[in-house]
């Protein structure tokens, strides 16, 4: 499963960068805004700074709700750098828009995805990604993990070449269970990622095992 960190701030994704592990990033305008990123140049300028740290996609979403406006976006943003992809939100212009980049051979991310049938939609557009939320589909008592299980069995039914890419994830369980059922990719905070690295018997271990060694060489 590739890991994608979602966030624009470029220290947590430098990061996960030096960590080993990353595979590209997702942002959106609330992740921009949250950095104090605003106005078109200093958005651009920071989608390139963020494809010079990141050896993986980099997904840049569109503002435009209109089929023309999401085009002349989009191609202005894959136009930055070959790692772009341009993130498109599940509408009916979407969806047109989605076939459009594919027919180009520009990598998409269909964004704001919270059905089955949307996500069967995307696919059949030639997203590259589709990005169902499942956090928020928590927050509202929906099970996010079972959306995620829908889309694989559909998937695989008809070996759609588009990536399931889990996003809205809050925590380390919401990883590792994206990771049973089968996600492409999961997207999620840099804290999600290192609790992966958390175990209270690794702490213990390695204490005892300092404290051992200590001893060994205390001369005592």
């Amino acid at each position: 499963m590739k890991f994608f960190i979602d966030t624009a701030n470029l220290d947590q994704i430098r990061e996960a960068q030096d960590l080993g592990v990353l595979d590209g990033v997702t942002t959106n305008p609330s992740l921009m805004a949250k950095e104090g990123i605003s106005g078109k140049e200093n958005v651009i300028k920071h989608y390139k700074a963020i494809c010079d740290i990141v050896d993986g996609d980099v997904s840049a979403e569109v503002i435009a709700t209109d089929y023309e406006g999401m085009i002349r976006e989009g191609e202005e943003l894959a136009a930055l750098d070959s790692k772009i992809v341009v993130k498109i939100p599940m509408i009916k212009d979407g969806v047109k828009a989605l076939k459009y980049f594919s027919s180009k051979g520009i990598k998409t991310n269909c964004t704001l995805v919270f059905s089955a049938g949307q996500a069967l939609l995307a696919a059949k557009a030639g997203a590259t990604y589709v990005s169902p939320f499942i956090g928020r589909l928590d927050d509202i008592s929906f099970d996010g993990l079972e959306l995620i299980e829908q889309i694989r069995l559909i998937y695989d039914n008809y070996q759609y070449d588009t990536q399931i890419l889990a996003a809205s994830v809050r925590h380390s369980m919401h990883i590792l269970k994206c990771a049973e059922i089968g996600s492409d990719v999961m997207t999620g905070p840099l804290s999600a990622i290192l609790a992966l690295l958390k175990h209270p018997l690794t702490d213990s271990g390695l204490a005892t095992f300092l404290a051992d060694h200590a001893k060994a060489n205390s001369g005592k």
